[in-house]
């Protein structure tokens, strides 16, 4: 199985200079926990997921947390997002985006197109789904 066949296509992605708070907004407002993160010529540059509001600044952004404190709200996303990040293809094998997600540690995966525009996101979620009835823990 291939990646393509798992991932979410089109996803919502935002620009360096979205605010720390139209981040929060749209990853709240879509019920999202990642956003790619692309530059004025829609390239890749970097993703910001929920866990990035969790650690910076040191005390959590909640969404009370975010109200009254412009400055926070009002920062570029650039200054928490993960720069370069690490990015699959399309035709990717499930098992092996499962053992680099596996091996960095990453709950979600940008999924990159032939002229390296973003097409898709790939979450663990994706993966788990994907799996035969069979081999899903039962509950």
């Amino acid at each position: 199985m291939q990646i393509d066949e798992i991932m979410m296509r089109a996803p919502r992605t935002i620009t360096s200079g979205t605010t720390i708070g139209e981040a929060w907004d749209v990853l709240g407002t879509l019920e999202l926990r990642h956003l790619p993160v692309t530059n004025e010529n829609r390239e890749l540059i970097g993703i910001v997921s929920d866990g990035e509001f969790s650690t910076w600044p040191p005390t959590p952004l909640s969404t009370g947390h975010l109200q009254g404190r412009a400055a926070l709200r009002d920062a570029p996303v650039s200054t928490i997002m993960t720069g370069a990040p690490v990015s699959v293809e399309p035709d990717d094998r499930v098992e092996d985006v499962y053992e680099l997600m596996h091996k960095i540690k990453a709950g979600a995966l940008p999924v990159l197109g032939p002229d390296d525009e973003v097409v898709g996101i790939v979450s663990y979620l994706d993966i788990l789904r994907s799996l035969p009835e069979a081999a899903r823990p039962s509950s």
